[in-house]
């Protein structure tokens, strides 16, 4: 069985933690979650598929002895009201609410001749609306969690709270060609993330990005790519490899932990350096990354002219 997490991280790290997902039957999203119990947190997870969530809450249970994970079915991100009852359940059932993941998100490919207006706000309302009810919803448990678990960087013993987490996406970087729905989404959610960590970082909270890259083994990479082109896929990758679902993790345990106490308001892109490959792209003859691993490359022919 694959690693869940980095080994690096202290058992117990989240002891006595919440932590409330949203998209959290995904395959990324509950490897974060499955990451947060290992490490001691209780969590509660939602989604639309009530029996996929029941399953995928059970599931997540089996990593830790004595955990406990809830699955709330029929809460669609788009629904304030529905949202909100989950909530309040994650607080009855479980305490607290001390961490959230704002996960859930819709995504196919679509060049915008053949992206419906419906089609389009359908994205804007799950990845977009649907964050911003997340926040609506959870702000007051993140809060007075931020405030019972105040960290300033010097005392460890007191763990920490107040923290949100929106997966994004390296969309948000440069366009990209069929994601025109997506790109629009993500910036608005940074931009959520991004006024968060402003208007509440003085309260304790602290409010961050991840944004995936191609991740093996999930959902994304199954619809949005190519089987056949996989090979290639992997070449266009600066380390050369997809991105495992624990790479997510770690970046989430990270964030949520003491290691995060002084970020706020940032970006973590978890994607091996991948959107930057326009920059490496062609050169020459060659495309990268071979353009970049030849000594007889364009430059030092054309210093030798100098």
């Amino acid at each position: 069985m694959a690693p869940v997490v980095s080994s690096y991280w202290k058992e117990g790290t989240f002891v006595n933690k919440v932590v409330f997902c949203t998209g959290g039957s995904g395959t990324i999203c509950s490897g974060q979650v499955r990451a947060l119990v290992t490490l001691g947190a209780d969590a509660c997870i939602v989604g639309r598929n009530t029996e996929k969530v029941q399953r995928v809450a059970a599931d997540i249970t089996k990593q830790r002895t004595g955990s406990k994970v809830i699955g709330i079915g029929n809460v669609d991100v788009r629904d304030f009201s529905k949202v909100k009852a989950a909530v309040e359940t994650c607080v009855e059932q479980l305490g607290s609410i001390d961490f959230v993941i704002a996960g859930a998100a819709g995504n196919f490919l679509a060049p915008i001749s053949d992206l419906s207006l419906n089609a389009f706000k359908t994205v804007i309302d799950i990845d977009l609306i649907g964050s911003w009810i997340t926040v609506k919803a959870t702000l007051p448990y993140l809060l007075k969690s931020a405030e019972k678990y105040r960290n300033d960087g010097k005392s460890l013993s007191n763990g920490t709270g107040g923290r949100i987490i929106f997966v994004s996406s390296t969309n948000y970087r440069s366009a990209r060609v069929a994601q025109a729905h997506v790109c629009a989404a993500k910036a608005g959610v940074n931009a959520i993330s991004d006024v968060l960590s402003l208007e509440y970082g003085p309260r304790g909270m602290t409010s961050n990005i991840i944004a995936p890259g191609p991740i093996d083994e999930t959902e994304g990479i199954r619809r949005l790519s190519d089987p056949a082109l996989r090979d290639e896929a992997i070449r266009s990758v600066p380390l050369q490899r997809f991105g495992l679902i624990k790479d997510i993790a770690d970046a989430t345990v990270f964030l949520f932990g003491d290691t995060g106490n002084f970020i706020n308001g940032a970006c973590l892109d978890v994607d091996g350096g991948a959107w930057r490959v326009k920059g490496g792209g062609q050169w020459g003859n060659r495309s990268y990354p071979d353009s970049i691993q030849t000594p007889e490359s364009l430059s030092r022919k054309a210093l030798s002219k100098l």
